[in-house]
């Protein structure tokens, strides 16, 4: 337990610098060896005295045996259909309203500028708060343990750079999209463009993750297909996106941020009230159960348990997903500055009345945000313990059902009513934030395109309000219509795997370009449209080359280890166990399958190690900017600095906060 907290005490101070400097594996000697080694190792304790550190838990049994891994989750479709329409009525409801009021172009993107510092802090909370967070890292964290510790801290310190060095100068500056203060700079169409094709990328890779945790919620627990429940949540959401603009989003947002903190005090509570709210019981629970050290020992790839090997401690040390330090610092780099430039956050400042209300924004967001990383960990942790991880990928393979498990193992379990009203709200929270993400994201890109491309870049800045507004909707629609098809495409993806892929891609692009855009005097047209489309590009190609992409070759190597080590352990004489022997004939299955495949791209080995591109994809970005803005730019550009500078600091000229 004490190595687990020095742990995530390293990872969250090394994060952004040099890493976590995590064991590799069990056998080598950690940061927290020191500590540890007084300690005895937690496998070889009896789950008795664990128990027994906490003598006020009798009825905590921490470390049981799991079920049969059943195929589905087991709901009460009348009570869970019933929440999920009361969610559907309640947001609904909330967007009928908002489309009153929602007439001009500044109301349907800014919602007028009139949303106060305290209601933007909860929309950032609801908007930032994805069902990657929600769903995929509960369900990291419960298949790989310490490692989906690393998908909340960055997220976490991302907010200090928006704070510092974007949120302020954003507010003053622009005025609906990234566009619109890349602009003041130039009056290129090209530097329009390239800025709106950025936002919709960005915007689609955010996109894919939310509708796949839409599409599961609704497959799994109210038994609709997967393809019909993209389309329907899809249509859903671009009747809301198309009706109720910024203003009908921002409501949805701070519903969903208040359900989804409810629900993540009230899950934690239940969770640690088991142990006495005794932390040391709880991770040392986890280190003792017995499907987890299988687990592990599954994913280290050991036939045969090795002796001496402390498996449970090993999924309470990072290093099961994120093998790499490197490959965390590149993790934490994307995170830190990803989320500056992610055009459904930008978006959130200029809904402000003026750069106070957008700092104050931020600080509550932070909050927010943050305590919900610390519910989120420990939700995970807690279905690798009660659900097993077994069990968890044996209803979803990505884990994203770990979370919901969970909540109805905490009500009571399947069939109890407290149990089934427990999951249905969960899973409704859930499908809340979906509908609030995505409707951000659906308003981002529908910005981007209608606002950048058709009025700005096509009709020169000319189209009346009542043209803007049908351009703007159209658009809104065709970029619904785009995310249900993705979201049928990666049906079988981890969400969160896919937001990390757009935070690479932003802090690649975005993020160097608005930073040169704000704060450097040369910087020019040149520099904007190479930053944003040498460092997207690249920041993409990197992850199509990156252990992130299917090589038949390295799954058929790794079958092969494990048909050797069977039958070796045969050919000695002993006889497998019905388990070894199902995994020696799927070894064998995969090995046939996969000896002769390539990946998409037609490799049979990743030529980039790393699974975040950011390490990489980042510098690469910023080097292209530079050198765009001396190859290709002019300086007469130069003049128009010092009217951003005034107004990124002043406020002078911006938009003013319309009266409804």
């Amino acid at each position: 337990m004490r190595r687990f907290l020095t742990t995530l005490c390293i990872g969250a101070s090394l994060c952004l610098t040099a890493g976590a400097a995590t064991a590799g594996n069990a056998t080598q000697v950690s940061p927290a060896a020191a500590v540890a080694a007084t300690v005895p190792a937690v496998a070889s304790r009896p789950a008795p005295a664990i128990a027994a550190s906490a003598p006020a838990l009798p009825a905590a049994t921490p470390a049981r045996e799991p079920a049969p891994a059943a195929k589905e989750v087991k709901t009460n479709k009348a009570i869970t259909m019933s929440m999920f329409l009361a969610m559907i009525l309640l947001t609904g409801a909330i967007v009928y309203r908002a489309a009153k009021s929602t007439k001009t172009t500044a109301d349907y993107y800014t919602a007028g500028g009139g949303i106060s510092g305290m209601q933007n802090g909860w929309a950032i909370a609801g908007d930032y708060l994805s069902a990657a967070t929600f769903l995929g890292i509960a369900g990291i964290t419960s298949i790989f343990g310490a490692d989906g510790f690393m998908y909340t801290v960055g997220p976490f310190f991302s907010f200090v750079t928006i704070l510092l060095v974007v949120a302020e100068p954003c507010r003053n500056a622009g005025k609906y999209t990234l566009g619109d203060i890349l602009s003041l700079r130039t009056p290129s169409k090209l530097v329009r463009g390239a800025a709106a094709v950025s936002a919709v990328v960005v915007s689609t890779f955010y996109l894919i993750g939310q509708m796949v945790g839409a599409g599961k919620l609704m497959q799994l627990l109210l038994g609709i297909p997967y393809n019909s429940a993209i389309v329907g949540v899809g249509a859903l959401l671009v009747v809301y996106v198309t009706f109720g603009g910024m203003k009908g989003t921002t409501w949805v947002q701070i519903v969903k941020a208040v359900l989804l903190m409810l629900c993540g005090v009230t899950m934690t509570v239940l969770l640690l009230v088991k142990f006495g709210f005794n932390l040391v019981a709880f991770y040392d629970a986890v280190a003792a159960s017995a499907p987890v050290q299988d687990h592990v020992r599954s994913l280290l790839k050991h036939a045969a348990p090795q002796p001496g090997y402390d498996y449970g401690q090993r999924f309470l040390e990072s290093g099961l997903l994120l093998k790499d330090p490197v490959d965390q610092v590149s993790l934490g780099l994307a995170f830190a500055l990803g989320a500056a430039g992610l055009p459904h956050i930008m978006m959130r400042f200029f809904t402000v009345p003026d750069a106070r209300s957008a700092r104050k924004s931020v600080v509550i967001s932070m909050v927010l945000i943050g305590s919900f990383m610390i519910m989120v960990t420990m939700i995970g942790f807690g279905a690798a313990l009660y659900i097993t991880p077994q069990q968890v990928m044996a209803v979803d393979r990505g884990g994203n059902m770990a979370a919901p498990m969970l909540s109805q193992f905490l009500g009571g379990g399947a069939g109890t009513i407290l149990g089934d009203l427990f999951l249905a709200f969960v899973c409704a929270v859930a499908f809340s934030t979906i509908i609030a993400v995505v409707s951000g994201l659906i308003l981002a890109s529908s910005a981007a395109v209608a606002h950048d491309l058709y009025v700005n870049v096509l009709k020169d800045g000319k189209p009346n309000q009542r043209e803007q507004m049908k351009v703007a909707r159209v658009s809104a629609f065709v970029i619904g219509a785009v995310a249900i098809a993705l979201g049928i495409a990666c049906e079988k993806q981890n969400i969160a795997h896919l937001v990390v892929l757009a935070f690479a891609v932003v802090a690649s692009s975005n993020f160097p370009v608005l930073l040169f855009a704000l704060f450097w005097k040369r910087f020019n047209a040149g520099g904007i449209v190479t930053g944003l489309t040498v460092g997207g590009l690249f920041a993409i190609g990197v992850v199509m080359v990156s252990p992130n992409m299917t090589y038949p070759k390295k799954i058929a190597a790794d079958a092969r280890k494990v048909v050797l080590a069977l039958e070796k352990k045969q050919a000695d004489g002993a006889l497998l166990a019905v388990r070894e022997l199902k995994a020696l004939n799927k070894a064998r299955l995969d090995y046939a399958a996969n000896k002769d495949g390539r990946s998409l791209v037609g490799l049979d080995a990743p030529l980039f190690p790393l699974k975040n591109p950011a390490i990489l994809s980042v510098p690469v970005g910023f080097l292209s900017a530079i050198l765009g803005t001396f190859l290709f730019g002019t300086r007469r550009e130069e003049k128009m600095f010092d009217e951003l500078y005034i107004r990124q600091n002043t406020g002078y000229g911006a938009t003013g906060t319309i009266d409804h």
